[in-house]
């Protein structure tokens, strides 16, 4: 039997103790990440966010999953005949719309994502809104042209039961949130991923927000090369102001801030189209993306 070359395994034992003081700063803590944009849908992607969502686990840093489901929803739509309209980037959702986002969301993608965790070893418990009235909500309306606007069933969080996380995550689980949210009627609404991310990170005071997109991180500009890896909240209420950050990505940061606020200790934005994207950003020292700080 050959020798193997010493050189590949020496660089791998450098990669793991570049990650140690990592591992030792966040054993205990929960980081929650939103699970959304091509990592959902590439299936070499989807694999490997779920291998790092059950390292962390295994190494005792509590994951919990949020996982958006636009693409999906839009497709079941086109499948019923029944338009997808945008208002501000939230889908407005009338009464058949919600019966097929809640159809989509709870029965289809939360479930293939538990099942995935499952592949990997780990054990993934798939939750809504409605499930303990996890997320608690009302009816949300949006502004346009400085005119208050119905965008239907979705919804503005009132309140995240965080007990009902805290009982999963003290013991071997990952948490996987659907974001139908619920109000006091029994209700259901459709409520942007990133929006219950960070109000879920919130609640449980976590140590990272992380969120999976389809961009390397924020930049000073869209035809910028350069990704600011740290940015201040400050900064990025600058930027909001001045139009340097509009779209999908509002929700994004806006969910960051509100975390931030909270006393989460650091939102990123990473790219889920990198392999392995999670212990890239999160157990070496340069990171991938955007670490936004208050």
């Amino acid at each position: 039997m050959n020798q193997p070359e010493i050189k590949p395994i020496i660089d791998k034992a450098k990669i793991l103790i570049e990650a140690l003081p990592y591992i030792q700063k966040f054993y205990g803590k929960t980081v929650v990440i939103k699970y959304g944009g091509n990592a959902m849908i590439n299936e070499e992607l989807k694999n490997k966010v779920m291998e790092d969502i059950t390292l962390l686990k295994y190494i005792g840093i509590n994951p919990i999953v949020v996982h958006g489901g636009g693409p999906d929803i839009s497709a079941a739509l086109k499948q019923f005949d029944i338009k997808s309209e945008f208002i501000n980037g939230l889908r407005v959702t009338d009464e058949e719309t919600m019966k097929v986002a809640r159809m989509v969301l709870i029965g289809k993608t939360n479930k293939e994502i538990v099942s995935l965790l499952g592949t990997k070893g780990g054990k993934g418990i798939g939750l809504s809104g409605i499930d303990g009235k996890l997320i608690e909500c009302k009816k949300y309306y949006t502004e346009v042209d400085g005119k208050k606007t119905d965008i239907g069933y979705v919804g503005d969080i009132v309140h995240i039961n965080e007990n009902v996380l805290d009982i999963m995550t003290n013991g071997d689980y990952i948490p996987v949130v659907a974001p139908i949210g619920v109000d006091d009627d029994g209700n259901s609404y459709n409520i942007n991923a990133d929006t219950v991310a960070g109000a879920v990170a919130a609640a449980v005071k976590a140590e990272k927000l992380v969120l999976l997109t389809d961009i390397d991180g924020i930049k000073e500009s869209v035809d910028s090369p350069e990704i600011i890896y740290q940015i201040t909240k400050p900064e990025i209420d600058r930027m909001i102001a001045d139009k340097k950050i509009v779209g999908g990505m509002i929700p994004k940061v806006k969910g960051g801030l509100e975390a931030l606020d909270a006393g989460v200790n650091a939102v990123h934005i990473i790219d889920g189209r990198i392999p392995h994207c999670l212990l890239l950003e999160i157990f070496t020292d340069s990171g991938i993306g955007t670490m936004i700080t208050k």
